[in-house]
């Protein structure tokens, strides 16, 4: 007699709170959750999603639940404004790395203003929605939100979950974004019951600080949303980014030097914040949409990370993956780690110079054979190791073991 079947597990009912789900807002990561979400709603979880800044679209993916605080954000935002202009600068931290009076007061306002109503939104939906498994702050400041996991964790007997997608850049021991703050200080990693990054190499500094367990999520990218497109390529080497911020100095290496010796070539940018770049022309930004049409006119498409991850190990970014996905020809700077997620040489190549560049970009310009095999050996990786549904089956792993 055969023995039945073990019951499957039901898939999870997560409430996920984002920083963004506005491509409107200059967060650069705000399309890297919308891909995870789509991911975990393709693995069969049912989504309850809200966000910590700006507006929560509606989607077929996840029910949407109104951010609570939006006016007290767009004021939150108004005062930071405010107090870093009178501060002298854009950053709310001093220069020696701690935290400025600016930014202690901002944190003290939103800490008061926002988090007691977080607190009865999240438990309203928690009240209202019983089959909740657990849930999980993506990106959101901890400090800005203290006592909040611990209020739910234990009131609802969930565990609760954080995820920042910053490290290291947003660790003490950095300086951070001078168009961010500092999401660590005041803050209480230990009310959650676990904390995950996209970095290995930042989990000690995340231990040191209090949390409890940590897990390493790296980024991915959704094979329909950068399927490659088929189009002339008209454009020799591409790079698109928010800003120059922690890229200055490979930015002239992998931009400008070259741009100036290969005066035949056409090196374009696309960026909100990309000056300073001398011959290099600057593509409209447009929408969101339209990039994987700008790699694909690309016949080299540049990753240029910020030193800030380059040198902690395996510390990923959005970029990689998706020029992976849509099959383009890499040309990175060297990141500690980088064999973790792509073969240097075969499905990615590295510079560590100017003039490696330049000769690197002379060689694959005039091989297109040579570069095409290393676009289709890059999205062969990403479709096999790197897509968002592998990834969101990757959290709901880790999610398994807490429920």
């Amino acid at each position: 007699m055969s023995l039945p079947a073990p019951a499957r597990r039901r898939p999870p009912t997560l409430l996920v709170v984002c920083s963004s789900l506005d491509l409107d807002t200059p967060f650069s990561a705000t399309p890297a959750w919308w891909q995870l979400l789509k991911g975990l709603y393709e693995c069969g979880a049912t989504l309850h999603v809200t966000a910590y800044h700006g507006a929560v679209p509606a989607t077929p993916w996840w029910t949407a639940h109104a951010n609570p605080a939006r006016l007290a954000g767009d004021a939150y935002a108004a005062a930071r404004g405010a107090l870093v202009a009178l501060a002298g600068g854009t950053r709310s931290f001093r220069r020696d790395g701690h935290e400025s009076w600016s930014g202690a007061a901002v944190r003290r306002l939103a800490h008061a203003v926002a988090a007691p109503r977080w607190v009865r939104h999240l438990s309203a939906i928690l009240a209202a929605h019983e089959a909740i498994d657990a849930v999980v702050l993506i990106s959101v400041p901890p400090n800005h939100l203290r006592g909040v996991a611990g209020e739910l964790r234990a009131r609802f007997d969930r565990p609760v979950l954080f995820y920042d997608g910053d490290v290291p850049a947003s660790l003490p021991g950095h300086r951070g974004f001078a168009t961010g703050f500092r999401i660590y200080d005041g803050a209480d990693l230990g009310e959650f019951d676990g904390v995950l990054s996209n970095s290995v190499g930042g989990q000690d500094e995340l231990r040191a600080l209090g949390a409890r367990r940590t897990h390493t999520l790296y980024y991915a990218a959704d094979p329909q949303l950068y399927a490659p497109v088929e189009i002339d390529q008209d454009i020799d080497v591409f790079f698109y980014g928010h800003s120059t911020e922690y890229r200055g100095g490979w930015l002239d290496a992998m931009i400008c030097i070259p741009a100036a010796e290969l005066d035949e070539a056409r090196f374009a940018v696309r960026g909100r914040s990309l000056d300073g770049l001398g011959r290099v022309e600057h593509l409209p930004y447009l929408s969101f949409s339209r990039l994987r049409e700008y790699v694909s006119r690309s016949r080299i498409n540049l990753a240029v990370t910020r030193e800030t991850h380059t040198a902690v190990y395996a510390s990923s970014t959005m970029r990689p993956f998706e020029l992976a996905m849509t099959g383009a020809c890499i040309v990175s700077n060297p990141c500690v780690g980088m064999e973790e997620w792509f073969e240097p040489g075969r499905e990615i190549v590295q510079v560590a110079s100017a003039d490696e560049a330049v000769d690197r970009y002379r060689y694959l310009l005039s091989h297109e054979d040579e570069r095409r095999a290393l676009g289709a050996a890059a999205r062969r990786r990403a479709l096999a190791d790197h897509t968002s549904v592998r990834r969101a089956a990757q959290l709901l792993a880790i999610l398994d073991e807490y429920r």
